[in-house]
Formats: C-alpha cells, sequence, structure tokens
C-alpha cells in the first residue's frame, strides 16, 4: 500500500529529528548552493530513508536537509526524481508527499530550462506563472490516489498567485531582473529537435524542462501553495540550434543562481 510506504519515511525522518518545517524546498539540477545558506539540524540521504527513491543524475546530490533558513525551518531534497530515470511518476513526487507528511505549509521549487521565448537568455530567471503537461503521465492516476484528496485537482492555478506576487515584488526591490512565463515539462532525456522546439514557439511556452510539473500537480491536490523558479541555461532557438553543451548548462545555472538564492531566502521571510 502506497500510503503505508509513505508513512514509514514520514515516521522515520520524524524520529530522526526533521520536525514542523515550515517550508519545503526543491532544488533542480546545479542549484546546490543554497544549502550553504542553511543552518543544517539534519542532513539524512535518500538511501537511508525507507521506500525512499534514489537520485541517479549526475549533478543532484540524493540528500535530504533539515535546518533554518531566514528563521523559518525548512526541508530541502537536494536532488529530485525524473520519469526519465525510469521512475514511475509516485516516485517522482514521493519527496512531496514526504514534506508535505512532515508538516511544510509553502513549497518553493527550482529548475534549470531551456530558454523557448527567444527574448529570454542564457542565465535570466523566469517565475512560472503555467504549465503544459508533455510528459504522457500524471502522479494523480494510479488506484490509491483518492486516499491522499481529490483526483480532480483544480489546475486553474497551479502556482500560488500569493506567493507569486510577493517574488515579484522582492525582484523589484533587489533589481532582479525576473521573467514571468509557462513552462512546458518534457520526458526527456533526450534534448528536443528542431521540430520540436518549433512545436513549443507555437503552444506558446516561454521554457522547457523535464521535471517540475508532476511536483506542483502533488502540491495541487495536496492544497499546498507552491511557486517554481527556472533557471534558463540554454536558448533554444530552431533557426540558431547548437550542440548540448551539459558542462556550459551546470556552469550557468551556477552563475545565475545566486540571485534564485535571494529570492528564495527573502521570499521564506514572509512566508
Amino acid at each position: 500500500m502506497k500510503k503505508e510506504q509513505l508513512l514509514k519515511a514520514i515516521d522515520f525522518l520524524k524520529a530522526n529529528g526533521i520536525t514542523k518545517p515550515e517550508v519545503g524546498i526543491v532544488l533542480g539540477t546545479g542549484l546546490g548552493k543554497l544549502l550553504e545558506e542553511i543552518n543544517i539540524e539534519k542532513e539524512i540521504f535518500y538511501s537511508e530513508i525507507p521506500n525512499f527513491p534514489v537520485a541517479t543524475v549526475e549533478f543532484h546530490s540524493g540528500k535530504l536537509i533539515y535546518g533554518s533558513l531566514s528563521n523559518k525551518k525548512v526541508v530541502v531534497m537536494a536532488g529530485r526524481f525524473h520519469l526519465y530515470e525510469g521512475y514511475t511518476p509516485w516516485e517522482v513526487t514521493f519527496g512531496i508527499r514526504t514534506m508535505h507528511g512532515l508538516g511544510i505549509k509553502n513549497l518553493l521549487i527550482s529548475n534549470a530550462a531551456g530558454a523557448i521565448n527567444l527574448q529570454y537568455k542564457k542565465g535570466d530567471l523566469m517565475l512560472i506563472e503555467d504549465h503544459i503537461n508533455l510528459q504522457g503521465s500524471s502522479p494523480l492516476a494510479f488506484k490509491e490516489a483518492k486516499s491522499f484528496g481529490n483526483i480532480f485537482a483544480d489546475m486553474l492555478a497551479p502556482y500560488s498567485k500569493e506567493i507569486n506576487d510577493k517574488i515579484m515584488q522582492i525582484a523589484a526591490s533587489q533589481n532582479i531582473e525576473l521573467h514571468k512565463g509557462v513552462y512546458a515539462s518534457v520526458l526527456g532525456p533526450q534534448l528536443e529537435t528542431r521540430a520540436e522546439y518549433r512545436m513549443l514557439q507555437i503552444l506558446e511556452t516561454d521554457a522547457v524542462g523535464m521535471s517540475t510539473v508532476p511536483e506542483v500537480i502533488v502540491a495541487k491536490q495536496l492544497q499546498l501553495p507552491c511557486a517554481a523558479i527556472s533557471v534558463l541555461t540554454d536558448e533554444c532557438d530552431p533557426k540558431n540550434l547548437q550542440p548540448v553543451n551539459i558542462a556550459e548548462i551546470i556552469a550557468i545555472a551556477g552563475e545565475a543562481e545566486p540571485k534564485m538564492i535571494t529570492l528564495f531566502k527573502e521570499v521564506i521571510t514572509i512566508l
């Protein structure tokens, strides 16, 4: 039973001192420096947590971090799970359900994404306002899903307008350029073809990635307010497409990350 799997993980973490976190954070590819800002109290490898998946992507450390940030108790997933790793939608979102079970009241998500909107450039940040699920699956489509909440989750506003407005205000006060846009989530792990990038432009998406959407869908089922920021690491111009350089993508994510850290730290103080 999935609920029993989840409760076993939650009980283990509570027994190991992870109690009453207020904010959950998911760190995306190349976005791990936020951990340096946290007063860490507990650090537990995913492999130690009962029923928890283990991150296989080399850019993800695979640890659950608990501590204080901006005078709030936070629990951080340093490393997430993707469908392209062979995980099920349940496994991909297990961490979100676990953090919710630990008591978080708000969820902040980050990811590295490609810029479909050609006005957006490498190193820019984009606050996700809406998304398109192109992964061909749903994390709410399993037999026991109703026991966790309404499976017909209303996706009118998957991202919290209240949190998004606060982040935009912080960006303006800190002179941080922050775009807003639509994020398309694809299966991966291969990158898109020129024809696929043209399709995404026709769909009026602004960025594309391989994560986040399943996590947000589950947050919506759990009535957990969330916000997500994409660090745009490459420009997906189908008329001028360049070979993928993963090392460059990771480097650009690292260069842009301090701006994202500032936004997350500041918004946590007022959540």
